[in-house]
């Protein structure tokens, strides 16, 4: 898929679950397991991927271009050879760059609407 084609903004708002794997894929590569790990402790304990959501999650997110399979793998030794890595594309990049915006200026309206900030 040719990134330069695609708007990011057509995948905005992403799912929650969509926002939560992109956001766990920014700091770096990441396999599945880990995935659920990050999202759980970032989350701490409030949003839980259970593994049939966050594999056809994946599934998806590689069919629209925005996350690929990483043929970089750790160590032998630190790694098992079953685990799948995954990293975002650059449409993923900005993809997650254009929710992230957009959650922002919701907490913007949300603040000035109830008198927290000042405009």
């Amino acid at each position: 898929m040719d990134m330069t084609a695609v708007d990011p903004k057509r995948f905005i708002p992403l799912k929650s679950h969509w926002f939560h794997i992109l956001l766990s894929l920014a700091g770096g590569e990441q396999h599945g397991y880990g995935i659920m790990q990050e999202v759980l402790n970032r989350t701490t304990g409030k949003v839980r991927l259970w593994p049939a959501t966050l594999y056809g999650s994946i599934k998806r997110l590689i069919e629209a271009d925005l996350i690929q399979e990483s043929d970089e793998r750790p160590a032998p030794e630190l790694d098992d050879a079953r685990r799948r890595y995954y990293r975002l594309t650059p449409l993923g990049g900005l993809v997650l760059d254009a929710e992230c915006e957009r959650l922002q200026e919701l907490v913007r309206t949300i603040r000035v609407k109830q008198g927290m900030v000042t405009e």
